[in-house]
């Protein structure tokens, strides 16, 4: 076994499709092998895990919805069942309400809300026991956390919590050499963006201010959470790291 990352287990969360999957993809092309989580796409987690397997890694796919706190526990049975460690958990799994903050509701709040920042605490309560020094914990964020994005009100401001709550993990899991980091990618044209309204007008406004490129791909935010997984990034702690081809900087 070669890479970088040999030997090393990987949980990716929201792995079947889009970002997750070149995550996946990404961390086992280095040497990790990968529990796959997902929730609907059932078909195309087992096809990712066939991708896997043929790079000569192990890969399972685990179903559950990581916002319910029973349904976590059965995604760490799946992985027990295969694996006797953890040294990555990528919390990439996502949901929300696309809608203008002054039509929303305390209902809307709720799910935009706790599912968020609840995903990332529950997977760091149950990795830490299986999780040696050593360890990374990335959660992925989005430029709504910081910028003001027409229809991504709760979202953002549910981006922005779990960038909050990054950091605090950072400080209590540094003493154990556990890193915990955020990854915000730009504007990614994946399945998800399909359900913004303005999808077209973001990807021409990415393209047009973007001084690195018109088209920022899930293989680049997937090689930034790479570089975070990496040891020369130890030191690297309670950051948030912008993937978005300087689109954040242009004005």
């Amino acid at each position: 076994m070669s890479g970088a990352l040999a030997g090393k287990v990987a949980l990716v969360t929201g792995a079947a499709r889009g970002i997750g999957r070149a995550i996946s993809l990404k961390l086992a092309a280095a040497g990790c092998d990968i529990a796959a989580n997902y929730y609907n796409s059932a078909a195309e987690a087992e096809s990712l895990c066939a991708e896997i397997r043929a790079l000569g890694r192990r890969a399972i796919a685990v179903q559950g919805s990581v916002g319910i706190p029973d349904s976590v526990d059965e995604v760490f049975a799946g992985l027990n069942a295969e694996f006797d460690r953890l040294d990555i958990v990528v919390s990439n799994a996502a949901s929300g309400v696309l809608k203008p903050t002054t039509e929303m509701t305390l209902k809307h709040w709720r799910w935009c809300s706790k599912p968020t920042r609840w995903r990332s605490t529950c997977l760091t309560q149950r990795a830490l026991p299986l999780m040696p020094s050593g360890g990374r914990i990335i959660a992925m964020s989005s430029l709504g956390a910081q910028r003001a994005m027409p229809g991504y009100g709760f979202i953002g401001a549910s981006k922005a919590a779990l960038e909050a709550l990054a950091r605090s993990l950072a400080q209590e899991l540094g003493p154990r050499g556990i890193r915990v980091n955020v990854v915000s990618a730009g504007v990614v044209d994946t399945d998800a963006l399909a359900y913004f309204p303005n999808r077209d007008e973001l990807l021409a406004d990415f393209a047009r201010r973007t001084p690195a490129g018109p088209v920022l791909t899930p293989q680049d935010v997937a090689g930034a959470v790479y570089l975070l997984c990496l040891p020369e990034a130890a030191m690297v702690n309670g950051h948030t790291l912008v993937v978005d081809g300087g689109f954040a900087i242009s004005g």
